[in-house]
């Protein structure tokens, strides 16, 4: 006799089955799926993989896809409940004030009575800096793996960065980098942002008796800085898997039928506000550029370098004709130096023999460590060097809006001048970068298929 259950979380789908053939209950079954922001067919994908004839029981848990799905359901509470009461079944008889959910898009304190029944439950902001979802993403905006940022992440002069905001975080991160911070100090900066979150979080709880489930706790040094704080913390088996593993409970002890119903999942009707295509306003628009060409032996090169906080471009001009006879446009991948280094290599791998660079310029969040890299005096910032090449193509030219990957700017000039200006100050929201992963991380979109 097989019970089944599930956990539609916000990034991924858990499902776990108990065996209760035997003397006494087995997991048998185990899984964790990442739904790649398309819940419905990651969830009948797996729902394919169980046999009403042989699972006796399901349950399902989770946020608000659960409501559209045809099965019996409960909230995440009652799971977490159900979970507890799996535990003493195996032998754990502690008792805990708190149980802290640490999610991928929120960390939630349930506070527990003597009965170990959920008494109430605290929340933190809405914000998802800090969650693990959050961390994810900024290792691999540094190229890492999972495994390579909590190895690293023990260095023992974590960098601060904030955690006020998620985007500010990210802002943080990424100038932090591209001024040379190594990895190691910023991975462990971020677990350290993670752990005094949940710190935070978790001076709502009565005790410090805390059991704690999610998939936050299988990073092993947030989990070590929450203790070395005092806190009496315990991580469960499978605790990364918590939630599925108490909708298992729940639907034995509850005998909640496995039965697969036609459809599985309810049609939903979502409308949304929509704006004419961006190419209707296509004829609004001026693109300007400047002629290229093939460099040839003999040509004398200027180098234009922009170390961006997402990505890294390059250009060579032709002295004489301001032609570009060399272009590349690369990933920053949090490394300035290495991006520089691939931009240089790239660039001469496209002009001839026999040409001269004749001076090298940097701008962009990362101009600082590039240009020392490469030891030119010619390091510009970007206002400057929006200006110089605004007031080249148009010389009455009087406003700017730049849009980067992580900065937004305006600039006002004065007889090609730059006389004022303002920018976004740490927060990347509607920014390249925002807008890539967005669309990516919400819809599975690429960037490149974005203006599609």
């Amino acid at each position: 006799m097989k019970s089944l259950g599930i956990c539609a979380g916000a990034s991924t789908l858990k499902a776990t089955v108990i065996d209760f053939s035997g003397n006494k209950p087995e997991i048998i079954s185990n899984q964790s799926i990442t739904h790649e922001s398309n819940p419905r067919t990651a969830f009948i994908s797996l729902l394919d993989k169980f046999s009403p004839g042989d699972i006796s029981y399901c349950t399902l848990t989770g946020r608000n896809f659960r409501n559209i799905v045809n099965l019996t359901s409960v909230t995440e509470p009652e799971a977490l409940e159900a979970g507890l009461k799996y535990l003493h079944t195996i032998g754990v008889t502690q008792t805990f004030d708190s149980l802290i959910s640490l999610g991928a898009e929120n960390f939630i304190v349930y506070n527990l009575d003597k009965h170990q029944c959920i008494s109430s439950i605290e929340t933190g902001n809405k914000c998802a800096s800090g969650t693990g979802d959050f961390f994810l993403q900024q290792i691999r905006r540094m190229g890492l793996t999972i495994t390579e940022a909590v190895e690293c992440a023990n260095d023992p002069n974590p960098y601060k960065v904030s955690g006020r905001c998620s985007v500010f975080c990210k802002s943080d991160c990424t100038h932090t980098l591209n001024k040379g911070i190594p990895v190691g100090r910023v991975s462990a900066g971020l677990c350290r942002m993670i752990a005094d979150k949940i710190l935070d979080l978790l001076e709502k709880s009565p005790g410090k008796n805390i059991i704690a489930v999610g998939g936050v706790t299988l990073n092993p040094v947030v989990m070590n800085m929450i203790r070395e704080a005092g806190v009496n913390l315990y991580i469960p088996p499978y605790s990364d898997t918590f939630e599925s593993l108490g909708a298992a409970w729940h639907a034995y002890k509850k005998k909640v039928k496995f039965i697969k119903p036609e459809p599985l999942i309810a049609e939903s009707h979502i409308s949304f506000r929509t704006h004419l295509p961006l190419l209707k306003a296509a004829d609004k628009v001026t693109f300007e550029t400047i002629k290229k060409s093939q460099a040839e032996k003999g040509d004398t090169l200027i180098v234009g370098l922009d170390v961006g906080s997402t990505t890294t471009k390059a250009v060579a001009l032709r002295e004489k004709d301001n032609a570009i006879v060399a272009q590349i446009y690369l990933r920053t991948n949090g490394n300035p130096v290495q991006a520089s280094r691939d931009c240089y290599r790239e660039l001469l791998q496209q002009l001839p023999q026999g040409s001269t660079i004749k001076g090298l310029g940097t701008t962009g969040s990362g101009r600082h460590i590039a240009g020392l890299h490469a030891g030119t005096p010619y390091i510009i910032n970007e206002i400057i060097a929006h200006a110089t090449a605004a007031a080249f193509f148009d010389p009455e030219v009087d406003t700017i809006f730049e849009i980067g990957g992580q900065d937004a700017k305006y600039t006002y000039l004065t007889n090609g001048v730059p006389s004022d200006y303002a920018m976004n100050e740490a927060c990347s929201a509607g920014t390249g970068s925002f807008l890539e992963e967005a669309a990516y991380e919400s819809l599975g979109i690429n960037y490149k298929e974005i203006q599609e």
